[in-house]
């Protein structure tokens, strides 16, 4: 996730490089917000385009609480968190994933609900798992917590690395790179992004992030123009940075206050995007070879319609798609920003995923549609999870793993 108001190498370079091999199934894990690339994009095969209520539904599992973190899937087991009001738990979840049965729940917190969005819930922070370890992030109050639970639910660490202030809540989705974990803190105070040991949640770097603005917007670590970059919109600006140590690479000013949705980067054209936010509405191409302040020089194209806030977008091909809140889906030529069709989806907060050249997207609803990005709209599929949604999907092992309001599903071909 990730939070409503709220992501190359190659794959097997990717999986080496952030840890994230699959060993105990098939197919590729879903192992953290937005996936293996945090990106939105998967190299699964035969993901189901086509279910209802009375085929391709493999299991439905009710869930504790609620929450629009995404489930994230490793192996035989998938994770996800709630907030359970009554008692001011927020919890995490452990799944099996071929059957759906609720292994465990731990209790990751116990504190005040914390004022938020309309939009937002207490547990919209998506975990993410590196295979032996689950990492989670909540809010205490005015504090950030990040914690670590191994596979069966053990807590092995908790750590405070700092405030947190925001009349809108709270939603920062670890993410994990090398042998860190990073958590992107920008808030309406002295933001921060601090990257912690995994295996002892000690501090390994810290970045004071400029403005005192909330965003909240999960980086995106690739290898871009050469040389590895941790990017993200937020806080007033644009900026990347070395996942190593946080040194600044580049920084472009505005274009706006505030963010959420995730960038993507495409292999084809070199060029990052970025869509938000608040209060204007901005979708920017940069070229990210840049060093210092780059506002002036780095922009190759920009648009202003069919910009997200929430629901990050996604690059297939020589496309990059986006789908505003409202719910309007636009289809760019990545290399040159040429808009080639606009398409009604429905009121929309879900993040995009694809896979076998196929972009899901999935609205708030539960209505999904499957579509083939190319010059004219071509819509596959439509199917109804029966469900209101805000959390992204998660792909495996060839399924879909949806969480709707109230229930867990996995799609997939019987």
């Amino acid at each position: 996730m990730q939070f409503v108001f709220q992501r190359a190498l190659g794959a097997a370079a990717c999986c080496a490089a952030w840890g994230l091999c699959a060993t105990s199934s098939p197919g590729e894990n879903w192992p953290q917000w937005r996936g293996p690339r945090l990106d939105g994009t998967s190299l699964e095969r035969n993901v189901p385009r086509h279910w209802s209520s009375a085929s391709n539904v493999l299991w439905k599992t009710a869930l504790p609480g609620a929450g629009h973190a995404s489930p994230v899937v490793w192996g035989d087991r998938v994770f996800t968190v709630a907030a359970l009001p009554a008692t001011e738990e927020r919890v995490l979840l452990c799944l099996d994933a071929g059957d759906g049965r609720l292994l465990w729940r731990k209790t990751a917190l116990v504190s005040p609900l914390e004022k938020k969005h309309t939009l937002n819930s207490h547990a919209s922070s998506t975990p993410a798992t590196d295979g032996q370890r689950v990492f989670v992030a909540f809010l205490d109050r005015r504090e950030a917590v990040v914690g670590a639970y191994d596979f069966a639910g053990a807590p092995l660490w908790t750590v405070r690395p700092g405030p947190f202030s925001s009349m809108h809540g709270f939603c920062s989705s670890p993410i994990l790179h090398d042998r860190s974990v990073i958590v992107n803190c920008d808030h309406d105070g002295d933001g921060y992004i601090v990257a912690l040991d995994r295996s002892t949640g000690r501090e390994q770097w810290r970045i004071q992030r400029p403005n005192k603005t909330r965003s909240y917007c999960a980086p995106l670590i690739r290898s871009m123009a050469g040389r590895l970059q941790m990017a993200l919109a937020g806080s007033k600006c644009v900026a990347s940075y070395d996942p190593q140590d946080g040194r600044l690479l580049w920084i472009i000013d505005g274009p706006t206050d505030q963010f959420v949705a995730s960038p993507v980067f495409s292999e084809r054209t070199g060029l990052l995007f970025i869509t938000g936010g608040f209060p204007d509405h901005h979708i920017l191409a940069i070229r990210p070879d840049g060093e210092g302040n780059v506002s002036r020089s780095k922009i190759v194209w920009r648009a202003t319609k069919g910009v997200a806030y929430v629901p990050s977008p996604i690059v297939e091909g020589d496309y990059f798609l986006v789908v505003s809140d409202s719910g309007v889906a636009h289809c760019y030529e990545a290399a040159t920003g040429n808009l080639v069709w606009a398409e009604r989806m429905g009121e929309h907060h879900a993040s995009l995923v694809s896979a076998e050249g196929r972009v899901f997207f999935l609205n708030d609803n539960g209505l999904m549609r499957v579509v083939r990005p190319g010059p004219a709209y071509a819509c596959e599929a439509e199917n109804d999870l029966g469900e209101k949604t805000f959390a992204s999907p998660a792909i495996s092992g060839g399924r879909l793993f949806l969480r709707g309001d109230r229930s867990l599903f996995c799609i997939g071909s019987r």
